[in-house]
């Protein structure tokens, strides 16, 4: 038997899984969790605490360089993070219907044997 949270989440998935689907949703959700990992990554190289590697990238470091690495890091995290979640999402959403299904399959089968007895 399937529980009320169970059934509330075939009702919400069954609307929102297009919406969901759509790479434009995916980038404008996850963009903001892709960027605070971007601006991590360069609060990390200006911060200064491997004084080797910053010498080495202070004598010929372009920032344009960082700057495109961080948005393509920070795009394909957004769309990878948004991909990953759809896809565990719609893999549960799946095992419920057939859950459900499995469960309407043998109440239609108890009621058949119940309806061949009683004849």
């Amino acid at each position: 038997m399937l529980s009320q949270k169970e059934i509330d989440f075939i009702e919400y998935w069954s609307k929102a899984r297009n919406r969901q689907r759509k790479l434009m949703y995916q980038l404008a959700v996850g963009l903001p969790i892709g960027l605070l990992f971007g601006l991590l990554i360069i609060m990390n190289f200006y911060a200064g605490w491997y004084k080797r590697a910053d010498m080495v990238a202070n004598s010929r470091f372009n920032p344009v360089v960082l700057y495109v690495a961080v948005i393509i890091i920070a795009v394909f995290f957004a769309i990878f993070s948004k991909k990953f979640q759809y896809d565990q999402l719609e893999q549960r959403y799946r095992e419920l219907l057939a859950k459900q299904k499995n469960e309407e399959r043998a109440a239609n089968t108890d009621a058949a044997i119940m309806n061949e007895n009683e004849s």
